[in-house]
């Protein structure tokens, strides 16, 4: 891929850090947590999913280790929501309306679905497994939030959104075994999983389940 591309998924994948990090931080502001509890989970909803990413494709020292810059923005984004909490005296949560949330959610979900399929193709894992850890990045840390506050992960109960991600990862690495450029690739599956995302919320789309099932 060209050094144009990488610079465009390089601010993709950082946007999509300082949008991951203000989530988790808000989530943790939710939760009761201190300020040592709020930077732990901003840094393990903007970063876990990429780390998890980096060692399943031995690309280590995971990014997120050996680049200062990304624990930086993901400590800085909340201490950031922290300070607001303490200025307005609430959750910042509390005052963004929920389709701004959502919109900010799926933006970063579609940023690291794209960011993540092309660290795996430039690895040159095969297309199956890099759409994986395309999904895996945009998903795996807020699993991670969910699992440290001990919630079940919302990728598990939460209507289309893991789907989404798969999506985007899909649409990307076959556009570009097509012959798409690696941008323009980038820009249709991060469309697409964007697209997926807020038109299942608002249509209220859901994966089936097993009702009435028990134990």
């Amino acid at each position: 891929m060209g050094r144009k591309t990488d610079m465009v998924l390089a601010v993709a994948d950082m946007a999509g850090t300082v949008l991951f990090a203000v989530e988790g931080a808000m989530a943790a502001l939710k939760g009761g947590l201190d300020l040592f509890g709020v930077l732990v989970l901003s840094f393990a909803t903007a970063l876990g999913g990429g780390v998890l990413r980096d060692v399943l494709i031995g690309a280590g020292p995971p990014t997120a280790l050996r680049d200062w810059r990304y624990p930086a923005m993901a400590f800085a984004a909340g201490g950031a929501t922290f300070a607001v909490q303490v200025m307005v005296g609430q959750n910042p949560m509390d005052q963004v309306p929920m389709g701004v949330m959502t919109t900010l959610d799926a933006a970063g979900l579609s940023l690291f679905a794209v960011a993540g399929t092309e660290k795996a193709l430039n690895r040159h894992i095969p297309p199956f497994s890099a759409v994986l850890m395309g999904t895996i990045t945009g998903v795996g840390g807020g699993t991670l939030r969910d699992i440290l506050l001990a919630q079940v992960p919302a990728i598990l109960r939460v209507d289309v959104y893991a789907t989404a991600a798969l999506l985007g990862a899909t649409v990307m690495t076959g556009a570009i075994r097509l012959g798409i450029q690696p941008r323009y690739a980038a820009l249709a599956g991060g469309g697409a999983c964007f697209a997926l995302r807020m038109i299942s919320v608002w249509r209220h789309w859901a994966l089936p389940t097993a009702v009435g099932v028990t134990g």
